[in-house]
């Protein structure tokens, strides 16, 4: 993000000394101080890179979603509404509808290409079994992680989506570390027995 990251605006840090939670950064960022924009950076484009490479698969894809999120956090965080959730939630929320809007781009791509193959009398059978399975995996993983508590699945996104150590993931949520590890168990064990994994 070329041009976002100046000195010249304030921190936002409370003279405590204690850092501000991302809902406080974003109430900054509405007010167009770029330093608190620069600080919402740093700790979401990890965790929204990471959620976005999961839905869309492809690396250079999953980056240009990541920074579409980030620009639009920045041109829209006075639409956070701290009374609707989580900071953390509105972003990913954010970064899971972009994400599957880049999917569902690809994907009426590749419909065109299979029509239009269908059409000179090649069927890509392989192509279109590839997508199949893609998509009914994703949609299988988006259910079961909607079965699970908000902590739980904002702490498995953060930590296996984002690539987050469980001291990040208890910092970023501002909870005990104790907490997140007890969540995280409790997470995987829900996850594994929706997608019927084998122990």
């Amino acid at each position: 993000m070329a041009g976002v990251r100046t000195e010249r605006e304030p921190s936002g840090v409370p003279a405590s000394g204690e850092e501000p939670g991302l809902e406080d950064l974003l109430a900054q960022v509405a007010l167009g101080h770029e330093q608190a924009f620069n600080r919402v950076y740093d700790l979401l484009a990890g965790p929204v890179f990471g959620l976005a490479r999961r839905v869309v698969r492809d690396r250079a894809q999953a980056e240009e979603v990541a920074q579409e999120v980030l620009v639009e956090v920045w041109r829209t965080a006075s639409r956070y509404d701290r009374t609707r959730g989580s900071a953390l939630s509105w972003v990913m929320t954010m970064a899971h509808r972009r994400s599957v809007d880049r999917v569902r781009s690809a994907q009426a791509s590749a419909d065109r290409e299979e029509k239009v193959s269908r059409m000179s009398g090649e069927v890509a059978y392989d192509q279109v079994s590839e997508v199949v399975t893609t998509r009914l995996e994703g949609e299988r993983v988006r259910r079961c992680l909607g079965g699970l508590t908000d902590l739980q699945r904002q702490a498995v996104t953060l930590a296996y989506y984002g690539g987050y150590s469980y001291p990040e993931v208890a910092g970023l949520l501002r909870v005990p570390l104790g907490t997140i590890k007890t969540r995280m168990r409790d997470g995987l064990v829900r996850l594994r027995d929706c997608m019927g994994v084998e122990r």
